[in-house]
């Protein structure tokens, strides 16, 4: 069949369009910035890519058009297609119906952390010799990619899925997680987001338990049993099993940040013991989420607790970009209140008295409207320095951040605030640069300068 994707190049749409190729399908998109390094992926597999959306593209003759949620009314492709009555569908909708029917679906959901726990779990499987297919918003080193139809083992039954809340497409408002039917479901945590569609916490708790409807009495719900909100998404009505994890008297991990270790306990008694690459509870919470849910397809504790020694990461999350002139820098996709400040913890246990300048860009749409500006100062009330890039938005990000005193310096350009970092680095510092985009090209620029000082 033939193909084309609109808004082709974001993670799950470019995703998606990686896993329909890999079925046999003939595949193009569109998307208003053909931009690396997604557009460098979807090349590589053979997919053409559009710049733009022009509704030209109706000429180019595809069979089924798959409209991303970033596409609205008025996009002129679009309204080509509703005008001229063509076939088109969700990606949610079309991954539902052509992926993941018939499959062991696993799926990861939850404000913080999805992308880590999707990649934890996947390597858990595959170390297992279950070669799960899956789609991340991230690409976990061990693969190198962030989308698969199915490893060695072509006839896999297991998927993992990063499962978002984020709603669905123009004409389908639900959040995309509940087309998925998982069969093993990770609640990680839940919190206020995605302010420009939901109004409030009940909102997505509402979308949660929809999810929540959707899993059969076969399956097997692991939640973070210190959220609140996600118990009171259950104790809207749940029919299947919960295991629940993150609790002293049950499911739980420690660690140490300095030496790597990770140990998981059930209440009092150790299970077992390994080292590893990542730092922070946050992360120590994610492996126990993952393990449960492996366990749940029939990976031992103890053989999921070895594969993750072999865990190389997922770009993006915590990962080190380069150390010039005896600085490191790093990227790191945290972008709500909450991630900030649990990001600057795990590094600060991992770095001792070491000095951490914090580099944020609030460009996610809850952060463009404001509605967390309270919060950023507690967030980053860890680091020694704080460095913000206040391009775009509506509101002043030097007075939200003045509680933090002369720490903070704020800049509309990108090369400005990479300046004003440079000026302020010396070495051994911890340079943290925290944004869900790609800040201009902001590592670079740093490691480059660093290079020149």
């Amino acid at each position: 069949m033939r193909i084309h994707i609109l808004g082709i190049c974001g993670t799950f749409m470019g995703g998606l369009a990686q896993l329909a190729r890999a079925a046999g399908h003939q595949v193009s998109g569109c998307d208003a910035g053909v931009y690396p390094p997604m557009s460098e992926q979807l090349t590589a597999a053979g997919i053409t890519l559009v710049e733009g959306y022009d509704a030209a593209q109706i000429d180019l003759g595809a069979e089924l058009y798959v409209v991303g949620n970033a596409i609205s009314r008025g996009n002129p492709l679009l309204e080509a297609i509703l005008d001229r009555g063509l076939p088109y569908v969700s990606g949610p909708q079309w991954l539902a119906e052509n992926v993941l029917r018939g499959r062991w679906t696993l799926a990861v959901a939850g404000t913080h952390g999805k992308t880590t726990t999707s990649s934890l779990l996947a390597w858990i499987l595959e170390d297992a010799g279950l070669a799960p297919g899956f789609l991340i918003g991230g690409v976990p080193q061990n693969f190198g990619v962030s989308a698969r139809l199915a490893g060695e083992l072509a006839d896999s039954p297991f998927f993992v899925i990063e499962a978002d809340e984020y709603d669905t497409a123009f004409s389908d408002k639900r959040s995309k997680f509940v087309h998925y039917l998982p069969r093993t479901l990770v609640l990680n945590n839940l919190e206020f987001d995605h302010a420009d569609i939901f109004s409030d916490l009940a909102a997505i708790e509402t979308q949660f338990h929809h999810l929540v409807r959707t899993l059969p009495r076969s399956g097997q719900i692991v939640c973070n049993a210190s959220e609140v909100s996600l118990g009171r998404v259950l104790a809207r009505g749940c029919w299947t099993p919960v295991e629940y994890f993150n609790r002293a008297d049950g499911w739980h991990a420690t660690g140490d940040d300095a030496d790597g270790s990770f140990s998981l306990w059930q209440g009092s008694e150790l299970v077992a013991t390994t080292q590893w690459s990542l730092s922070g509870e946050h992360n120590r919470a994610n492996a126990v989420a993952a393990l449960l849910a492996a366990r749940h397809v029939g990976v031992p504790l103890e053989q999921g607790i070895a594969a993750l020694s072999r865990f190389a990461g997922v770009r993006r999350r915590m990962e080190l970009r380069g150390v010039v002139a005896g600085v490191s820098v790093y990227d790191d996709f945290a972008h709500h209140p909450t991630a900030i400040e649990t990001t600057i913890a795990g590094l600060r246990r991992k770095v001792g008295a070491a000095r951490i300048l914090a580099v944020i860009e609030p460009r996610s749409n809850t952060m463009k409207l404001g509605l967390m500006k309270a919060q950023l100062p507690a967030a980053l009330a860890g680091a020694d320095r704080v460095f913000c890039c206040s391009a775009g938005l509506d509101w002043d990000a030097a007075a939200a951040l003045a509680p933090l005193g002369e720490r903070v310096q704020v800049a509309a350009d990108v090369d400005a605030l990479a300046t004003a970092i440079v000026a302020a680095a010396r070495p051994g510092d911890q340079v943290l640069v925290m944004s869900n985009g790609g800040f201009g090209g902001i590592h670079g620029k740093l490691l480059a300068a660093l290079g020149t000082v």
